[in-house]
């Protein structure tokens, strides 16, 4: 039987060519005023997944890291 893929873990994460998990920092949707340059440029780009974590978005998606 196939498994489902979790849709709120594919709107959230990718998987590079490597399998590495990627998602985007948070934190950069409101209260933008406040909120340093620096700290706002760091945001800016997508970060990899801790292994530890990505072994559950791995199960939350079966047929995205292949």
């Amino acid at each position: 039987m196939k498994m489902k893929t979790k849709k709120a873990a594919a709107k959230r994460f990718r998987f590079t060519a490597t399998g590495k998990v990627k998602f985007h920092k948070a934190g950069r949707r409101h209260l933008l005023s406040k909120k340093s340059n620096v700290k706002m440029l760091a945001g800016r780009h997508g970060e990899y997944m801790s292994d530890g974590d990505a072994k559950h978005v791995r199960k939350c998606m079966p047929y995205g890291s292949l």
